[in-house]
């Protein structure tokens, strides 16, 4: 299946260019800054934005990343499961509705599209840039631990880049809040570092233990087989516009964003996981290539020679994140 642009929407990149034109972009820069300072030391978005102002730099400086990273799963979730078509979406920990713009771009026919959030300074913004996308969106201020009735279940219950700032005695509820609201697929994306990694298969053991099938990016629903230092995350390539690479103080044209993510199931909405995935970029080596997946029975690393063109040239193709279905597995042992 032909995966979709990972780039944000043409509408919501010329609004964002609209809005900058209207702005210093030296003190949006020295905002950007900041605000990286206190997210890097371990600062909440409250801390962090405190205006309509640092909300706009936020979006210049990280929103790129965010989407992509969004869109890369979801469309792996579109991947595994054709099907599947949301019409209700959930949002939380919405921010400026960059989760809500991936499903979209993904799924079209979306009917219902909710944000909840408890920055007013995003949300603002969010609405300023709402544009074709998001103009129905209900719009709702609140905390994704402790979420207002939204009218659920909800097909579909997205968390990008959310998580990450819930306290760790706040999480077991947040978690719990999210799969209550969801009917059909909850999809969690996180930044891809270890910290994250570890807190999302302690949401992942949550989930499990209270029903649900993990469809993505496991191949199980089993304890994950990865011991530290290791950690399960993936990374997806993202070009820099001209502000992207001022705002960030960088020359390169693109920078890589590495991120982990986790969709969990109802067993209703009839989304199995596949058979392996690759864990890892495929290692290259003067007589083929050297892949690691993660399978059913565990990680295991396979060796596909490169005199076996058969075998060899569907394996090629696949890149870090991809399924490997079971003949191919088979065929290259």
């Amino acid at each position: 299946m032909t995966r979709i642009s990972t780039a944000p929407p043409q509408e919501l990149t010329a609004a964002l260019e609209l809005l900058l034109d209207e702005r210093s972009r030296k003190s949006l820069a020295e905002r950007a800054a900041r605000i990286s300072a206190v997210y890097r030391g371990g600062g909440a978005t409250a801390q962090a934005i405190l205006d309509e102002d640092d909300a706009l730099a936020y979006a210049l400086y990280r929103l790129p990343a965010t989407y992509a990273a969004t869109i890369h799963a979801l469309g792996r979730l579109r991947e595994r499961a054709p099907h599947f078509a949301p019409r209700r979406v959930l949002d939380l920990g919405a921010g400026l509705g960059t989760a809500s713009r991936a499903a979209r771009e993904i799924w079209p026919r979306i009917e219902k599209l909710s944000l909840l959030d408890r920055s007013a300074p995003f949300l603002a913004l969010a609405r300023r840039l709402a544009g074709e996308a998001l103009s129905a969106a209900e719009i709702v201020v609140g905390d994704l631990s402790a979420p207002p009735d939204l009218g659920g279940p909800f097909d579909l219950v997205v968390a990008s880049y959310a998580f990450t700032e819930i306290a760790e005695d706040s999480l077991a509820t947040a978690v719990d809040a999210a799969w209550a609201n969801c009917g059909g697929a909850l999809a969690l994306v996180e930044p891809g570092t270890p910290r994250d990694h570890a807190r999302l298969m302690r949401m992942r053991a949550r989930l499990v233990a209270a029903g649900a099938r993990v469809s993505l990016p496991c191949p199980h629903s089993a304890p994950c087989p990865l011991a530290p230092p290791d950690w399960c995350h993936f990374s997806v390539r993202l070009a820099r516009s001209r502000d992207h690479k001022l705002l960030k103080g960088a020359d390169a044209p693109f920078e890589d964003e590495k991120f982990a993510y986790l969709v969990a199931t109802r067993a209703e909405a009839e989304i199995a996981p596949a058979p392996a995935r690759m864990s890892a970029r495929p290692e290259v080596l003067k007589h083929g290539l050297r892949i690691k997946l993660c399978t059913e029975a565990g990680i295991a690393e396979v060796m596909v020679a490169k005199r076996d063109k058969r075998k060899f040239a569907p394996i090629k193709k696949k890149d870090w994140g991809d399924e490997v279905a079971a003949e191919e597995i088979s065929a290259g042992e």
